[in-house]
């Protein structure tokens, strides 16, 4: 009788450790890692270091948000399903609303000069931000010719094509190279092994949901007002199955996508929006949320169909990584055995360094030679590189120095 109240305490606990994570997670996916290392593991032993490196290690397979899947692994493993689900929720919707609002008052606002001039430095502070993320993750990845090969075919792909489906494309062929190339011959009794334990009903569904999306969004008249918001549903959800290597790999996505070749919103709406997020706790991936909102705004929509966008951006992006964490956790104890998945990430990161690389370049075009941008730009790349000064305090910063001068 008194497993079931333990059982209660024991998950409002991770409840209560959920929630100070989601207000304390700043600085990205490997700050995040420390700190549920710390929320998880050394304060209330929910799960185990190890385990907490292995779901880390199958959220940086899988594609979509790291620190998302990371998290609602540790949930499953703590509660199953319902606990997975109520932690979800909690780490994105902080963060989803900010956004949401932060769009709806740059839509409304962007006609007066006052608030204009307060964004104006973030621009070249959110430019910086992509640089360290783009030096960062290519140290860590580019460490053979292969890696640099493939990240710089990447960048002369996405500069020269500037279509959306060259990144499935890239990310697909990466991987394949460095697992054709990389991995042993061996584990095919392993991989039979793997896939037995795979529903195919479930993958069917996945996919499935994709297509569904899509043919609804172009069946619709694009006079309809429900047009807009099935469009990017499908463009959010599609975008979250070829996100590998988390937040920074989504800019170069949403902007080819939104600004360049769909025009949902201005460059500079993208930017200052993408600076904000760096200042706030939570997942990356509620940017979306300030896309989702001001793609509405600009087609026409009211507050309420800019809250739809908004909560539209945040679900549709999480959506394919939330599925894919809670159907492969079960069965991760054989996918982590398998070489041959094991050995495409090295090809899939080093693509995904080039998409930084390629979105970094994109978006210093609009800025041109401004000297006073690139100085701003570089001064952002070298305090996050030479100091411990996170983005957070980098972005107060800018918007506080704008606001004065």
């Amino acid at each position: 009788m008194q497993a079931k109240p333990l059982l209660v305490r024991k998950q409002w606990l991770f409840i209560k450790n959920v929630l100070f994570f989601t207000f304390t997670s700043f600085g990205g996916a490997q700050a995040h890692l420390a700190l549920l290392l710390k929320y998880f593991v050394n304060n209330t032993k929910f799960i185990t270091e190890e385990e907490l490196l292995e779901l880390n290690a199958l959220a940086q397979v899988l594609p979509g948000p790291a620190s998302t899947q990371t998290l609602v692994g540790i949930a499953w493993k703590v509660g199953r399903l319902k606990l997975a689900v109520i932690t979800f929720i909690i780490w994105i919707l902080p963060t989803a609303a900010i956004m949401t609002i932060a769009a709806i008052s740059y839509a409304m606002l962007d006609q007066k000069r006052k608030f204009a001039d307060i964004l104006e430095y973030i621009q070249p502070i959110a430019l910086g931000i992509v640089a360290y993320g783009a030096f960062k993750l290519g140290k860590k990845v580019l460490k053979s010719q292969m890696s640099v090969f493939l990240s710089i075919a990447a960048v002369v792909a996405t500069l020269v094509l500037r279509n959306a489906y060259v990144f499935p494309l890239a990310i697909l062929i990466g991987g394949m190279i460095s697992s054709a190339i990389e991995t042993p011959k061996e584990e095919a009794e392993l991989r039979v092994k793997l896939f037995s334990n795979v529903n195919p009903r479930k993958l069917i569904y996945f996919f499935s949901a994709l297509l569904v999306f899509a043919l609804v969004g172009a069946i619709i008249n694009r006079t309809s007002p429900f047009s807009l918001p099935i469009r990017l549903l499908e463009n959010f959800y599609r975008n979250g199955i070829l996100v590998f290597g988390g937040g920074q790999v989504l800019v170069p996505l949403m902007y080819t996508e939104f600004v360049e070749m769909k025009h949902y919103l201005p460059a500079s709406g993208f930017l200052s929006g993408f600076a904000l997020q760096q200042a706030l706790p939570g997942p990356t991936f509620s940017f979306t949320s300030y896309l989702g909102a001001l793609s509405m705004k600009n087609f026409g929509y009211g507050i309420w169909g800019q809250v739809l966008g908004g909560l539209i951006g945040v679900i549709g992006i999480n959506l394919p990584g939330l599925i894919l964490v809670l159907f492969i956790v079960p069965f991760w104890d054989d996918l982590k055995k398998i070489s041959r998945i094991r050995h495409s990430l090295s090809g899939i990161n080093a693509v995904s360094v080039g998409f930084i690389i390629a979105a970094f370049i994109l978006l210093l075009i609009p800025i041109g030679f401004n000297w006073l941008f690139l100085g701003i730009m570089l001064a952002t790349f070298l305090s996050l590189n030479y100091t411990k000064i996170s983005p957070t305090v980098v972005v107060l910063v800018g918007i506080l120095t704008s606001y004065l001068f």
